[in-house]
């Protein structure tokens, strides 16, 4: 199999996994509802991310666009910068990272352009619609990005001597992420890991 089709594979395989997932939890969860997966260390948690990373939210419906937009523009120079691996024919672990890295980024951006058009809104009692009659919960480009995953390792309680929030729980490990998120993460560490064997055999083909 060429490095293209392995390219494209690994891209279609991490979109759809992260889509089929997202409007699974759309259709047939409420928002904050959780499903148990192993006790309450694994958990399928239904959120939605309006913003960035961890949810921040910075200068409402012009951020929001500016954040879209931005996207856009990585994921075009990330597809860009890929494909220029590809032709350079370079280590299929570097271009793999890459891929995986790229769709990612793809999968939450489907979410933003195209979730507030196509589900109708998500709430704490009431189950989302897909193509409901009156239309999406936004307009495009300004959908919620949908998470679930949640890993509540450690569950502990602060200790009697700290400043604050002493004897109340504490959960380590807090932020709840989707596919998209994890295999954009994963890339990062796995190119950050092997980088120097990766770009130095990058470095001899060209």
């Amino acid at each position: 199999m060429s490095l293209l089709k392995k390219s494209v594979l690994l891209v279609t395989l991490i979109i759809v996994a992260d889509q089929v997932l997202k409007i699974w939890i759309k259709t047939h969860m409420a928002l904050r509802e959780s499903i148990s997966i192993i006790g309450d260390r694994v958990l399928i948690h239904f959120t939605e991310n309006p913003g960035m990373a961890f949810g921040i939210e910075l200068f409402g419906s012009s951020g929001k666009l500016l954040l879209t937009l931005a996207r856009v523009v990585f994921i075009g120079i990330l597809a860009w910068f890929t494909w220029r691996q590809i032709r350079r024919k370079a280590p299929t672990g570097l271009v793999l990272g890459l891929s995986a890295m790229c769709a990612g980024a793809l999968g939450n951006l489907i979410d933003c352009l195209f979730y507030g058009v196509i589900f109708s809104a998500s709430t704490y009692t009431q189950v989302a619609q897909l193509f409901p009659a009156e239309g999406g919960y936004e307009a495009f480009g300004f959908g919620k990005v949908v998470d679930m995953l949640y890993f509540p390792v450690i569950q502990t309680t602060y200790p009697s001597w700290f400043p604050f929030n002493a004897g109340e729980p504490f959960t380590f490990f807090r932020p709840i992420f989707n596919l998209a998120d994890a295999a954009i993460t994963c890339s990062v560490f796995y190119l950050l890991i092997f980088q120097r064997s990766l770009f130095s055999k990058d470095e001899q083909i060209a």
